[in-house]
């Protein structure tokens, strides 16, 4: 399948809607896991801005690759994100789209909860 690389270097990316558990098959409840590791998948909604125009984006990402408390309006990096064109057809309607894929969703903002060493 391509995979088109993305360049965030020169958005700005805050969290949408916290991670959720990626279901494979919303009729059996069955959840996606990665192919190559087995590792649960996850969906952030994220806010991606740049050059004048916002837009919110699925991204899907393995569990481990979350890190730091992403809840909404959290500013956060995406590691490795790819876009990937898919298309299918169900009961002879053709449906397509952009799928986006990343490799790690980490938080930019410093833990202000931890104590400070004296």
């Amino acid at each position: 399948m391509r995979q088109i690389p993305v360049d965030t270097s020169a958005a700005m990316v805050m969290v949408a809607q916290p991670p959720a558990v990626k279901i494979k098959d919303r009729r059996t409840g069955e959840i996606a896991t990665d192919a190559e590791t087995g590792a649960q998948m996850m969906t952030v909604d994220v806010l991606f801005a740049a050059y004048g125009e916002a837009e919110v984006l699925s991204v899907s990402v393995p569990a481990p690759g979350i890190s730091g408390e992403l809840v909404m309006g959290t500013p956060v990096a995406l590691t490795g994100l790819v876009a990937r064109p898919w298309e299918n057809e169900f009961n002879g309607q053709k449906r397509h789209g952009i799928s986006f894929r990343a490799v790690a969703v980490t938080s930019l903002v410093a833990d202000a909860s931890k104590p400070k060493a004296a």
